[in-house]
């Protein structure tokens, strides 16, 4: 038992005497599951909710659809603004907004009237985002609650449906299939909502409140109109994920060289640091890029997932985030003083950035402070891009921003990286 006591003993001691290691695999769970657990719940107390926005096309521009409006907009979790049916179709495909709500012509008119006639429904169309259904089903619940409110309110106070009124009243003259007992007691409610203002109805089918619209879902995606393939979002932030993990790598390998003495033997030979860490970023940029194709060429060929948008786009967007990697990679072994405590401090950053780019977690889950601090993730804005480039079916223009802050990043990233090259441990 001694032997086997001093094996345990010798393994603690090694553990406890890298604080840093010690440090990131107690901080790292505690950081992660106090993340999700502020997300998912404790972000409700904090007065800050994540901020949905909706995009409100109003074609009515009537009392109903102006009170539906500002009942969505009163929402605390809707981020509520008007805009046109061109303007609302072009955000909503390009991911600036996951749903726009098109209210027609005449649908306070038309409501109020299926409160008394379940025909002639007006229809109210929903544009959205088919990577953000979450989002779609929680404001379709909304907008069902808010219209039955603001078109009951019309029906039984205002002067469309005390015109509704009369006309059913008409209507139910004419009418010799209804049963006698029903058709006395619609005509009561009726002759009293032209009299009175009242806070229930009854439906035109004799069978209690009818619903006074219906909705239709139209999901925007590409130009070429292919329906929207949900492989194509998490082919992307998978891949997005482990290629990080592979910079990570990357990182971890100039450590250890540098522990094994290589670099020493490379400071002895014509090299200069730019040359060698330049040499390591194109590879693992090469690598990362590699990657990616192969990723998306199976999901092609096995999920059928298309790029509808610009191919010279999509390239681009690899070749940035690749080069990215590759300068993260060497951020990592240029502050890090170990292996061990490079690791799961990189991990632990990692993983953040993945989440925060939306791979993993609905952005609309968020806190709103947390929402804006996503735009400071380059994961974001390479996912953005490879979602611009694939399934959204944007033209090339929309990947020059993803591209260019993914540039600065890697900028920022290889500066830092020559800077703080160490070809000695400390």
């Amino acid at each position: 038992m001694i032997p086997f006591l001093a094996l345990i003993r010798k393994d603690l001691q090694l553990f406890f005497s890298d604080r840093r290691a010690v440090m990131m695999s107690f901080a790292a769970p505690i950081l992660i599951g106090s993340f999700f657990g502020y997300v998912f719940g404790g972000s409700s107390n904090s007065g800050d909710p994540g901020r949905t926005t909706v995009l409100i096309v109003d074609q009515e521009n009537g009392t109903v659809s102006k009170d539906i409006a500002s009942k969505l907009k009163a929402e605390k979790s809707l981020d509520v603004k008007t805009a046109t049916l061109e303007e609302a179709r072009e955000q909503v495909r390009k991911g600036a907004a996951p749903v726009a709500i098109v209210i027609p012509p005449n649908f306070g008119k038309l409501a109020t009237q299926a409160f008394f006639r379940a025909d002639q429904k007006p229809t109210v169309t929903l544009l959205t985002d088919p990577s953000h259904q979450a989002e779609a089903a929680m404001i379709g619940g909304l907008l069902t609650g808010h219209v039955m409110q603001a078109v009951s309110k019309e029906a039984f106070s205002g002067q469309m449906g005390k015109e509704s009124a009369l006309d059913g009243l008409k209507t139910l003259n004419d009418d010799t299939t209804m049963p006698a007992e029903q058709r006395n007691a619609l005509r009561s409610i009726l002759e009293g909502v032209t009299k009175y203002d009242g806070q229930a109805a009854l439906g035109g089918d004799g069978g209690g409140l009818s619903i006074p619209f219906t909705t239709s879902t139209e999901q925007l995606t590409s130009n070429s109109g292919t329906a929207y393939n949900p492989y194509a979002h998490s082919f992307g932030g998978m891949a997005i994920q482990f290629i990080l993990f592979m910079g990570i790598d990357v990182g971890i390998g100039l450590l250890l060289q540098r522990q094994r003495g290589l670099w020493k033997r490379f400071r002895a030979a014509p090299l200069s640091k730019l040359e060698l860490l330049g040499s390591r970023a194109v590879s693992a940029m090469l690598i990362a890029m590699i990657i990616l194709a192969v990723v998306f060429t199976f999901a092609r060929v096995v999920f059928n997932v298309r790029l509808d948008g610009s191919v010279a786009g999509f390239v681009a967007v690899c070749a940035a985030f690749g080069l990215m990697t590759a300068t993260y990679g060497l951020l990592i072994a240029a502050v890090g003083k170990t292996a061990e405590a490079a690791r799961g401090l990189s991990v632990l950053g990692t993983l953040l950035m993945v989440m925060l780019s939306g791979a993993w977690v609905p952005s609309f889950l968020f806190p709103g402070w947390l929402q804006n601090l996503t735009k400071l993730v380059p994961a974001r804005w390479a996912m953005d891009g490879l979602d611009a480039m694939s399934w959204r079916g944007l033209p090339a223009s929309e990947a020059v921003m993803p591209v260019l802050v993914l540039l600065g990043f890697s900028a920022l990233f290889g500066t830092i990286a020559v800077l703080r090259f160490r070809w000695d441990e400390d």
